[in-house]
């Protein structure tokens, strides 16, 4: 019934073109007659004539009289249109409908409700509506829907797209803070011969002039650090980056990542490097180092807390250097309140993980950096300077969630190539994720790379804790989603 009457309603507007254009309206035009203000610019202009652009949202028709409201990215306004100042073109209005565009020219008053209007002299449709808006009391109530059709989910919802614009001014004060501080921005490839710089699936696709496969991106460390091998000292890009795994809150197949590379740092300097720069970050925006996440309250002030690794298992009764094999973790844990699945996890790094993701992430609620993992969890970390079991490595750990992945950059282009045969036999061992041997990476490292240390954050990850939201699907504007079906 509801698709029989939305043809019905789009029958009828498209009726409404064509009449259109036969009384020499353009439905469509290619220009406008003047340039418009910003409505927010010509709410403050009560007693002077402004032209403004925008989408009708509401039209209340009352015989030789019309109100409307006109929205555009700025405000609304009213817009009151009248029979004896329009004439004959007052005619034409009877084919207008909500969600067409429009430009008004008219004198800015304020009616005695109070309400500010354009007393409208002369207006020119821009575009003719086929399809009508839902209503904003019924909306898009269907979660997919209003992901799917982002256009009229921003249409119907401001507080969405401040959502994105606070997402925008995030990624401005990022690139600002690298640049004032020295960085350079790069752009490297999104289709690699080879992927790498994460433990990932990647996404497969066909070159054909090539006759080669290619992988999209599931990071650019790699080439980033191919940079700072060519003698780049601080280099970073802001990118998406594409990762053939399953979907949740926190992962979309396709995420923006911003990573940077800074030579002759190690972790310890990104850590307070970090602190810096993503407090400043949540102070501006927020006017304070404190904000809502769900129930939680996360406090971002500076310094953070600081936990090894080691000992954040430990605070759930492992001791990580007794751990043989799976089963020994299986034992150390099977005590635990909240159980731990290991369906299918036959590798002891996965196994780690996975106990990390269900007993120690969950509770660290204000900033922690989460230091020093086991070096084989990281195959491109630098072995740690005390002791070689592990690696120079730091997560950051938000709300529950991680934002943050960095160390020590690896330059021993003998130990690198070890590292990933290591993780490579992983793999063979029925390991799902595991990193791959990159022979020309290994190549670049033999010309020498400095010490570098390296940083990778998940944006839409940070902007979902910054804007309360409980999915980053709420922080992409077009977010991954099965194909389109009818029933």
């Amino acid at each position: 019934m509801a698709e029989k009457r939305l043809n019905e309603i789009r029958g009828i507007r498209k009726e409404r073109v064509q009449k259109l254009a036969e009384s020499g309206i353009p439905p469509y035009p290619s220009t406008l007659n003047e340039s418009p203000v910003s409505i927010s610019d010509a709410r403050k202009k009560e007693g002077k004539t402004v032209n403004v652009a925008g989408r009708l949202m509401g039209w209340r028709e009352h015989g030789n009289v019309i109100f409307g409201d006109l929205k555009d990215e700025t405000a609304q306004i009213q817009v009151f249109f009248q029979k004896k100042n329009l004439g004959e073109k007052f005619k034409a209005l009877k084919l207008f409908d909500i969600g067409d565009f429009v430009l008004v020219t008219g004198e800015v008053f304020q009616t005695e409700a109070g309400e500010l209007t354009v007393n409208v002299e002369e207006y020119q449709l821009l575009t003719k509506s086929i399809r009508p808006l839902p209503s904003t009391w019924h909306g898009l109530k269907d979660v997919e829907d209003r992901y799917r059709q982002r256009y009229v989910d921003l249409i119907l919802n401001p507080a969405v797209r401040e959502v994105f614009e606070i997402k925008a001014k995030v990624m401005q004060l990022l690139r600002k803070t690298l640049d004032d501080d020295g960085f350079v921005e790069a752009v490297t490839p999104a289709l690699q011969p080879l992927y790498g710089g994460a433990t990932a699936k990647p996404f497969v696709t066909h070159h054909n002039a090539l006759d080669t496969d290619l992988y999209l991106r599931i990071s650019d460390e790699l080439y980033l650090k191919r940079l700072i091998v060519g003698g780049f000292h601080k280099i970073y890009e802001i990118c998406t980056d594409f990762r053939n795994e399953g979907m949740d809150r926190w992962h979309n197949p396709e995420f923006s990542m911003l990573e940077f590379y800074w030579a002759y740092a190690d972790y310890e300097m990104l850590m307070e490097f970090t602190e810096v720069m993503l407090s400043k970050i949540v102070n501006a925006l927020n006017g304070g180092y404190e904000i809502k996440y769900g129930d939680m309250t996360v406090n971002f002030e500076a310094p953070w807390k600081r936990v090894r690794y080691k000992d954040a298992f430990k605070e759930v009764g492992v001791d990580i250097d007794d751990l043989k094999n799976v089963n020994d973790l299986k034992e150390a844990v099977k005590n635990n309140e909240v159980k731990v699945d290991f369906t299918d996890i036959k590798d002891l790094p996965s196994a780690l993980d996975q106990v990390y993701k269900v007993l120690i992430r969950p509770n660290m609620i204000d900033p922690v950096f989460l230091i020093d993992h086991p070096y084989s969890m990281r195959p491109l970390a630098k072995r740690h300077r005390n002791n070689p079991n592990y690696a120079e490595t730091f997560q950051l750990i938000t709300a529950g969630a991680e934002l943050i992945n960095a160390y020590s950059e690896l330059n021993d282009p003998q130990d690198q190539k070890a590292r990933w045969e290591e993780d490579m036999k992983r793999g063979k061992e029925g390991a799902e994720e595991y990193q791959m041997l990159d022979e020309d990476y290994i190549r670049a490292l033999e010309y020498g790379m400095p010490p570098t240390a390296g940083w990778g954050m998940g944006i839409d990850r940070f902007v979902a804790i910054l804007t309360n939201q409980h999915s980053i699907k709420d922080t992409i504007l077009f977010p991954t989603l099965r194909p389109e079906t009818k029933d």
